[in-house]
């Protein structure tokens, strides 16, 4: 099989999993890791997981994850995890495009966060869950994914956790230095455990790019110059514990998703309008990007990794929303067309995310995943040869 393909992380759920997760989903007088309130889950969930492990190295797959099967969602599970933080039931979910690009279609509702006391990343499970893979995979190389600590801060900032009079954090700063402080003290523990891989997951940068109708930051009475110091400080924070990881020895790679929720996305804007900043700036070791479609625009946002001569970029090209084998015509047109402009032994092939960022999945079958990821594999030996 082919290093060159690569799989973003998450897959699609057994049903018995899936079965302990919709209780979690509905449940807010649960504690995380729930193990404790649910009879029979952290069983259910360690065979499952011994399963796709096995599933993944049968297909081979060359960087394992355990399915994402750890999560109940990419980024809050590890926020959950986070000393100082309690999650609560909202009033209602994130919202997402519906199918004809015109009504909202609303997630699960599980998705609110109390800061309660000072973050830390201290003894996160999440470490108990990168053991327990580590120790499944016969010696294959893994990583672990959690989101960026940008994400976490907008996430965060954005809600009524800060400022009021009972509030940890005083200001966005103030919160700022607690989360670096957590996500340092989760790095830390990561390597000691043996960690070599840490890959920060990423939804915000196209909210930065004006030719996104569904950002907030589009539009007329917008002040740009807040817009850039906000995407400065995203950056900013990023930056920082990435050269963390690297002091640890630890490689640094990151996903920007464009929203995959039940085969739904959360909207558009180009790479080119954003290149400067995220792909330019942010100092990681590999990229995941998003090219299944015409939202990401043109290839030549890639030109601004010429400079960054030892940076690798993952092109998303194949989908893991759909339930059909992609096009492979187009893709092999895209690797050549990129190829141009970067060198090909700097690029690799995946589908544009993963296959079930939230429990629910996307909208295919396990036996249509496979067949997808079998795809990518046989265009990756084409293309590569190796």
């Amino acid at each position: 099989m082919s290093v060159k393909f690569q799989t973003v992380g998450s897959l699609l759920r057994p049903a018995d999993l899936l079965r302990y997760k919709r209780e979690i989903e509905s449940r807010d007088d649960i504690a995380y890791p729930f193990y404790s309130d649910l009879t029979g889950y952290e069983q259910c969930e360690a065979k499952a997981t011994r399963a796709v492990v096995a599933k993944e190295i049968e297909h081979g797959l060359s960087v394992i994850t355990d399915g994402e099967y750890s999560k109940s969602m990419w980024h809050l599970d590890f926020v959950w995890g986070l000393g100082g933080i309690s999650r609560y039931i909202a009033e209602h979910g994130y919202f997402f495009r519906d199918k004809d690009e015109t009504r909202k279609y609303e997630t699960r509702r599980d998705i609110g966060l109390r800061i309660t006391g000072e973050l830390s990343g201290k003894n996160h499970h999440l470490i108990y869950v990168f053991k327990r893979l580590k120790a499944i995979t016969g010696g294959k190389e893994t990583k672990l994914c959690v989101p960026s600590p940008s994400h976490i801060f907008g996430e965060l900032s954005w809600s009524d956790n800060i400022g009021g009079k009972d509030s940890v954090y005083a200001n966005p700063q103030e919160l700022k230095a607690g989360l670096v402080r957590a996500y340092k003290d989760f790095a830390e523990e990561y390597a000691s455990a043996g960690g070599k891989i840490l890959q920060f997951d990423d939804c915000l940068w196209e909210i930065f790019a004006d030719d996104n109708p569904n950002s907030p930051y589009t539009g007329e009475g917008i002040d740009q110059a807040i817009v850039q110091a906000l995407a400065t400080e995203f950056i900013d924070i990023n930056n920082t514990l990435i050269d963390f990881g690297h002091s640890l020895g630890l490689k640094m790679w990151t996903h920007n998703c464009r929203g995959n929720y039940d085969s739904r996305n959360m909207g558009g804007g180009s790479y080119v309008k954003i290149a400067n900043l995220f792909l330019k700036q942010l100092k990681y070791d590999r990229f995941f990007l998003e090219w299944d479609d015409e939202r990401a625009g043109s290839l030549e946002a890639l030109a601004v990794f010429k400079d960054k001569p030892n940076t690798e970029i993952v092109l998303g090209l194949l989908s893991s929303k759909t339930n059909t084998l992609d096009g492979e015509d187009r893709i092999i047109r895209m690797l050549d067309e990129a190829a141009k402009i970067i060198p090909k032994e700097r690029i690799l092939l995946s589908h544009q995310c993963g296959f079930a960022s939230c429990d629910g999945g996307n909208e295919l079958t396990e036996a249509e995943q496979w067949a997808k990821i079998d795809q990518g594999q046989k265009i990756a030996l084409q293309y590569w040869g190796e």
